[in-house]
């Protein structure tokens, strides 16, 4: 596999990261994933963007950008995905510094890596929906950081798995913010509610697109607190992901949604989404 790194595209093989790399010893880093449907990347200037502000509330000195759209196009070419599903992986940590130390030298050269690889849709979870179950967040305070930073996204992630969840759905003191790799949103009625933007829900860009189309087709949406006490209470629930897509819900921690069947919006929003790159 043909990944970049530092500059250079380069066997994966030959790869090469000091144990001194802050991205190593301190997870002193940040990434993006974007999704690639053949013959283009998805929503690649949002991520972008979105790199920039992780890059820049995080302190750390990152590589000229510009040109990496065309650098993302050369490694589907030539790890020949030109005509697969795929997402593209990038991280860029703060890099090597001798001695371990907590401060940091802000002039510190970034590692900056890129991988792709094939990734199928979901196509089962989107059509017959998922269950989720729900945990307190005990995350940091700054989830709107795109950080390496994760052990307590993917304990959740395993436990989801063991018992049998699609997804964990977090909480914290009881309102809800996001799911491990998920935005989430609520239908009541004919009103789309999903939690506002703050320093706890990282700002999806499936989740910008979703908004988008609801202002082009006149669902009204409303950015607001939503309590675990309401869940009972909505008529569908979904996810949004640059991976999952818009994705139903039918059961949140025992709780049917919908009879367990995935609704009317949410199907609708899945056709419009598809649309998009289609």
């Amino acid at each position: 596999m043909l990944v970049f790194f530092n500059g250079k595209f380069t066997e994966m093989e030959e790869v090469s990261i000091s144990p001194f790399d802050r991205g190593f010893q301190f997870s002193d880093g940040v990434y993006e994933v974007i999704r690639y449907y053949p013959k283009k990347f998805f929503e690649m200037e949002a991520h972008i963007d979105r790199l920039k502000y992780s890059l820049n509330e995080m302190h750390i000195s990152f590589p000229h950008l510009d040109n990496i759209e065309s650098v993302l196009h050369k490694l589907i070419s030539v790890n020949s995905l030109t005509d697969e599903l795929s997402i593209a992986y990038l991280q860029i940590t703060r890099g090597h510094q001798y001695p371990r130390r907590h401060s940091f030298n802000e002039n510190l050269p970034a590692t900056f890596f890129i991988s792709v690889e094939k990734f199928p849709a979901k196509t089962d979870n989107m059509t017959n929906g998922v269950r989720v179950g729900l945990e307190e967040d005990i995350r940091w305070l700054r989830c709107d950081i795109k950080s390496t930073s994760l052990i307590p996204n993917i304990l959740s992630s395993h436990r989801a798995i063991k018992k049998g969840f699609s997804e964990i759905i977090f909480h914290r003191n009881g309102t809800i913010t996001e799911g491990t790799h998920t935005n989430v949103c609520f239908i009541k009625g004919d009103l789309l509610i999903t939690p506002p933007l703050n320093n706890f829900i990282l700002a999806g860009i499936t989740r910008k697109v979703v908004l988008s189309l609801c202002h082009k087709l006149g669902i009204a949406f409303e950015e607001k607190t939503i309590s675990i006490s309401e869940l009972k209470d909505f008529d569908e629930i979904f996810l949004l992901g640059t991976t999952v897509e818009v994705t139903p819900v039918t059961e949140i921690d025992g709780i049917s949604v919908n009879d367990g069947k995935p609704g009317p919006i949410c199907r609708l929003l899945q056709n419009e989404y598809r649309k998009i790159y289609e």
